[in-house]
């Protein structure tokens, strides 16, 4: 307790010697105007909802593609572009090519950064060379490579203002995620659970590079940056060393609980939030005990990392249901909550102030690992999902195929973000419909090496041939309000606007748009390869358009992407997704799309 209290107060005189936390006044200005698309997730509450309307629920049928640019890389396109005044920025999977763009002149180059990386990183990338984009801020680009190199760049020229290291791809630690700009602090997180990797999100100093602080998901109360006595699950103090006192020896080393999806901030609470993947291994025997803090919700203050609270959504993960989908910031009447649509199927809201949970359901019926998560604050499990034995694979025990789990691995839905209108006041849920079956083994660490345990299939749930939905949430109550089936799982994030319009990508390369509302398909169009990609809606010289990016890839199209045929390959999904080859081919393509006519 004294070395974490000694650490706070350093953090807290290094903020105070600088007079004060420097607040990205343009980035905040820029996030809150609908011409830019400023932020990776749109806004700091990643809603991803544009205030456009010249694109409608009336009109969209007009869209059509105006301009488009080749990447040059193939493999999955799993980012989006963002719009900074009349320059677009993105970058591509490995090697991680960054482009500005000329709005001005239909995507002409401005410049082009080429990292050069060791290729030997790729294969200790879990689930194809993706990345999640870049961030803007301080007149600076920001990537975090696949070599876990976090990258500034000048936003004018290209040119390396700084890089710092932010892991070592040896050990298997690599970088997918999109940095986010917070103040004066770059905030990066961290892959490669599937390698023993202990996760962790660092604040860099946007200025000059250097680390501000590292908070780990487990290990000590000095690691993860928690105080026993004012950090809070579920309202009640996490206790002395909660991230080790759930494991076993040492193991928490190597436990896994990565934070490679995407960031909040709630700049009047300086809350940042995020959450936690598996922990490692895939073979729940090997890791008695709950695992804290994997499979986690975190809020921690932005200046100094400490955790004000924590929510565990699925304690010993059996299943691989990382934690790691965005939280989306939301008011509901006068209380400010957090929602956040989990790997396990399980939507949950709760207050962001003090980490109360408020809901908890399933937001696709054909979940069946857990009957529900325990409501009832009186009892001894409150807050934990109540697990169905049958789809226990700690139960039916190692070199035994448990199956027909619902959801597989992947999850209801994975890193593909959800969108948020204030006009319907619903959540767009682009989501997976796939089950498995599950046989966990037992596998021993070495660094840099795959550290599984387990053997997957997936396919769709009885009776169904659909792998995805878009689904419309009611996150108050905790209620499907539609949802349209796809043919294979929605693996684009979406972007709800004011035109009461919802656009999303498919595996198969369409880019939609359908009715916030009712859900009517609006529009259609094939691109040339299959769309992971988040949509963005930007307005250039008072015209609206929508941008995407295709390129097959991601965990769902790792076997066109990496030329895999087995149908465990993948981690299960080759063997699932493998009909994607007859609608698809690889590519790496933006297409700009906008209504005809000046």
């Amino acid at each position: 307790m004294r070395k974490l209290t000694l650490m706070s107060c350093v953090a807290a005189a290094a903020l105070l010697a600088n007079g004060a936390a420097f607040a990205n006044d343009e980035l905040i200005k820029l996030s809150k105007d609908p011409k830019q698309w400023a932020l990776p997730t749109g806004d700091y509450a990643n809603r991803r909802y544009s205030e456009l309307d010249q694109i409608n629920s009336d009109n969209v049928r007009n869209l059509v593609p105006v301009w488009s640019f080749s990447t040059g890389v193939l493999r999955g396109h799993e980012g989006g572009p963002l719009v900074i005044g009349d320059v677009m920025y993105f970058n591509t999977p490995f090697p991680n090519i960054v482009y500005a763009l000329d709005l001005n002149h239909e995507g002409r180059i401005l410049w082009k950064h080429e990292p050069k990386q060791d290729p030997s990183v790729i294969p200790v990338m879990c689930c194809d060379t993706v990345t999640r984009g870049v961030a803007y801020g301080d007149g600076k680009i920001f990537q975090l490579q696949a070599d876990n190199t976090l990258v500034a760049l000048d936003a004018k020229t290209g040119a390396v203002v700084w890089s710092a290291k932010n892991g070592d791809p040896s050990k298997g630690e690599t970088g997918t995620a999109a940095p986010q700009v917070v103040k004066d602090k770059v905030l990066v997180g961290i892959s490669g659970g599937e390698f023993g990797v202990r996760g962790s999100i660092t604040a860099y100093d946007i200025k000059t590079g250097k680390r501000v602080w590292r908070g780990y998901s487990m290990g000590p109360d000095s690691d993860t940056l928690m105080d026993p006595e004012k950090t809070t699950h579920l309202g009640k103090p996490v206790g002395p060393n909660s991230g080790i006192t759930t494991w076993q020896g040492d193991q928490w080393k190597i436990g896994g609980g990565t934070t490679w999806g995407w960031y909040s901030f709630d700049p009047e609470l300086n809350l940042i939030y995020y959450g936690s993947g598996n922990p490692s291994t895939w073979n729940p025997k090997q890791r008695p005990g709950d695992n804290r803090w994997s499979m986690t919700i975190w809020a921690r203050d932005a200046d100094t990392g400490v955790a004000k609270w924590v929510y565990q959504m699925t304690p010993h993960d059996e299943w691989d249901y990382d934690g790691i989908n965005e939280m989306v910031l939301v008011n509901q009447e006068a209380r400010k909550v957090l929602v956040h649509f989990d790997r396990n199927g399980f939507a949950y809201t709760l207050d962001r102030v003090t980490g109360e949970l408020l809901v908890a359901e399933k937001y696709d019926p054909v979940v069946n690992w857990a009957t529900k998560v325990d409501m009832d604050k009186s009892s001894p499990t409150y807050g934990r999902p109540l697990v169905d034995k049958k789809y226990s694979t700690e139960a039916n025990g190692e070199d035994v195929n448990s199956q027909g789990i619902c959801p597989a691995a992947l999850g209801s839905k994975d890193q593909q973000p959800v969108t948020y209108s204030p006009l319907t006041g619903l959540f767009y849920v682009p989501a997976n419909h796939v089950c498995m079956d599950y046989e966990p083994f037992r596998v021993s660490y070495t660094a840099g090496q795959p550290y599984v345990g387990a053997t997957l299939s997936m396919y769709p749930p009885k009776g169904d041939s659909h792998m995805g939905l878009v689904t419309a949430w009611d996150a108050k109550n905790g209620k499907i309000v539609w949802s349209n089936k796809e043919m294979f799982s929605v693996w684009s994030g979406a972007v709800a606007t004011a035109g009461n319009v919802v656009f999303y990508g498919t595996l198969e390369g369409y880019l939609k748009a359908i009715d916030a509302t009712t859900g009517q398909e609006l529009y259609k169009y094939k691109t040339p390869s299959g769309i992971i990609g988040n949509v963005t809606v930007y307005e250039h010289k008072g015209k609206e358009y929508v941008a995407v990016l295709s390129g097959i890839g991601g965990w769902a199209g790792i076997g066109l992407a990496a030329g895999l045929t087995n149908p465990t390959e993948g981690l299960g999904a080759v063997g699932g997704y493998s009909a994607l080859s007859n609608y698809t081919a690889l590519g790496g393509q933006l297409t700009v799309f906008a209504l005809p006519g000046k």
